[in-house]
């Protein structure tokens, strides 16, 4: 600043010099001041006025620096201009000039202007008649400063720290003149106050003269200052005014002790039931968190926070609480919470397992399960609802026979279900299905093999056999076995009128079946080879004996009309070939029909039924008699 002062102190010195040396009417006029950007053109015009005009003037060009060096850069004259060379404006200058006599404008233009540009520049004018004189005009160099760089500290900040912490630092880069760093909290502007805010700033002049401005920002931070921004404003000067820019934003990690804990339950949301992984959270309302300590009824348990429960049952039931120690303040605080399980146990039924009784007997089965809430009983068979209630009442018979699933359920809670299931038995004399029809009658043809099926219900389960009417015992063709039922199938082969006899026997008892079997002639088309007989209605293949006739006749009826038919056509062909002359035919003839071997001329056609009822002979064609000789 001293330097700046004394130059311009030289500076006005040299013009009132020059002032005094002045006695004609020579003026010249200049601008005090000329602001431009670091790489542009400046443009410093010095503009004199003289009767003479510029026939006998000289124009000097001189500078003084910032280290109060004088450089002379320019000469002008009537018979030469002269630019110095050994100057840093050399290359990067011109001098352009308007006028010839009155108001004479002489401009010095300075392209790329650097740094070592600023100066004071002097136009001095001198007139052998109208004497001299001077001005000068200060260059101005600006150069814009990078865009602002900010960090902040990155480990947390305490607030039970006595003296300032640093919060972050702020930077900007290669501005002319020295830009100035202002920081703000929250759009509030920050100033140094003794033991609650210090701003260090360092200044860094470049090689280039650039300059480079460091902040630091110390502060002593409340528990609010963790919701808080922070960033720097950077004001730099340009020409005609000034300018600013801001950073980015910081949030600062604010350390605070707690002032109370907190405990809850995180998961499940709502009721908690058996088989559930219950999540258990424990927060006090400082920050970084403390470490945390958890009890069930008392007694510790190796956890960190939160506590998972996982796959919980009635024994995790009871008070749970948290216990959390500040390592700065060293101050313990607690809370706690109580839980409760609902739950429902495995179904239990009496009896268990599986119970056998007599034909008859009343049998009840009850099922329940110990559950915190009421409960619902449903019993099933085969997939299909036969009672409700957790007690089940059956009158034994066969078919009561079978797994009974008792299914408990809580109403309130649709997660909680259990079941159980008992096997029936009823011991009775075993039963073939469709007793009703103690006797089945089939017809089947000869040669025809026959599948018989027998099926018998009855605990123990009952042994089937076969025998034939002669006693004869056959052997099944596949046999299957539960504990309440067996089937058995035979096959036979009908080569006369059969009665077969199916035996169902026990400890408690026995039952029979019988299959009569009528033997009857082909007269149709071979039908099938087999045909499956079982017991049940649905299944037997045999017909009554009344429809298999009437079957039978309609059949034979069109067999003989077919063969009626095809005589019809021999008959006109036959005809046809005797007219033609084809077949040799005469009443004074007599034909051999005993010739060993028949020709085309002899053709006799024989129809007989399948019964060998009748016989026909072809007599004549189209209603002709023959002769008795031609027989």
């Amino acid at each position: 600043m001293a330097l700046r002062k004394n130059t311009s102190l030289f500076t006005g010195l040299f013009i009132l010099a020059l002032s005094w040396r002045v006695r004609g009417k020579m003026e010249v006029d200049m601008e005090d001041r000329v602001e431009v950007l670091l790489k542009d053109t400046a443009q410093i015009s010095c503009v004199f006025t003289s009767e003479e005009g510029t026939g006998g003037t000289m124009i000097h060009w001189t500078y003084i620096n910032w280290l109060y060096e004088r450089k002379r850069i320019f000469y002008w004259d009537s018979a030469m201009q002269v630019m110095e060379r050994d100057t840093p404006l050399y290359g990067r200058m011109n001098v352009s000039r308007t006028g010839v006599s009155g108001e004479v404008e002489v401009v010095l233009t300075i392209r790329d202007v650097q740094l070592g540009d600023e100066a004071d520049y002097i136009c001095e004018v001198m007139s052998l008649t109208d004497g001299s004189d001077a001005g000068h005009t200060r260059l101005r160099v600006f150069a814009t400063p990078e865009f602002p760089s900010i960090e902040k500290e990155q480990t947390g900040i305490s607030v039970t720290k006595e003296d300032p912490s640093k919060i972050g630092s702020c930077e900007v880069r290669n501005g002319y003149p020295k830009p100035n760093i202002t920081w703000y909290r929250d759009h509030t502007p920050l100033q140094n106050t003794p033991g609650e805010v210090i701003i260090v700033t360092k200044n860094t002049v470049e090689s280039s003269r650039l300059v480079t401005v460091h902040s630091e920002l110390q502060l002593k931070v409340s528990k609010s200052d963790k919701d808080a921004s922070f960033y720097c404003e950077v004001s730099y000067l340009v020409p005609g005014g000034t300018r600013m820019t801001e950073s980015e934003l910081i949030n600062i990690t604010v350390h605070y002790p707690s002032t109370a804990v907190n405990m809850w339950v995180e998961s499940p949301t709502g009721t908690i039931i058996q088989g559930d992984t219950v999540e258990i959270h424990c927060q006090g309302n400082g920050y970084p968190q403390p470490p945390i300590t958890f009890f069930h009824n008392k007694k510790e348990l190796k956890s960190t926070t939160p506590l998972v429960l996982p796959d919980v049952t009635r024994l995790h039931n009871g008070n749970y609480s948290c216990l959390s120690f500040d390592l700065e303040t060293f101050e313990e605080m607690a809370s706690q919470l109580e839980l409760f399980v609902n739950f429902l146990d495995p179904a239990v039924l009496d009896p268990k397992d599986t119970t056998v009784v007599q034909t008859g007997d009343a049998v009840s089965v009850t099922c329940n399960a110990l559950s915190t809430l009421p409960t619902h009983t449903v019993w099933f068979k085969n997939g299909e609802q036969v009672a409700e209630g957790h007690v089940l009442k059956l009158e034994a018979e066969l078919d009561t026979s079978g797994t009974y699933v008792c299914v408990v359920t809580v109403p309130t809670l649709e997660r909680l279900e259990t079941s159980g299931a008992i096997r029936v038995y009823v011991q009775g004399p075993p039963v073939i299905s469709e007793t009703e029809e103690t006797e089945t009658l089939l017809e089947e043809r000869m040669d025809a093999s026959v599948n018989l099926s027998c099926h018998a219900k009855g605990y123990p389960t009952p042994t089937l056999t076969w025998t034939a009417s002669d006693s004869q015992v056959l052997k099944g063709v596949s046999h299957n076995q539960t504990e309440e039922e067996v089937t058995s199938m035979i096959s036979v082969k009908v080569t006369s009128d059969l009665t077969v006899h199916c035996h169902a026997a026990s400890v408690q008892g026995n039952d029979s079946k019988v299959f009569r079997i009528k033997a009857i002639l082909q007269t149709t088309p071979p039908a099938p080879p087999t045909t499956t007989i079982t017991t049940t209605a649905s299944s037997i293949t045999g017909l009554p004996k009344k429809n298999a006739k009437k079957e039978g006749n309609g059949v034979i009826i069109a067999v003989i009309i077919i063969c009626l038919l095809l005589l019809a056509i021999l008959g006109s062909v036959l005809y046809f070939l005797y007219k033609k002359g084809k077949i040799p035919y005469g009443r004074s003839g007599k034909q051999d029909l005993t010739k060993e071997k028949s020709t085309k001329n002899s053709i006799v056609v024989e129809m007989k039924s399948e019964n060998n009822e009748e016989a026909v002979l072809l007599q004549g064609v189209n209603g002709e008699k023959k002769l008795p000789n031609d027989q």
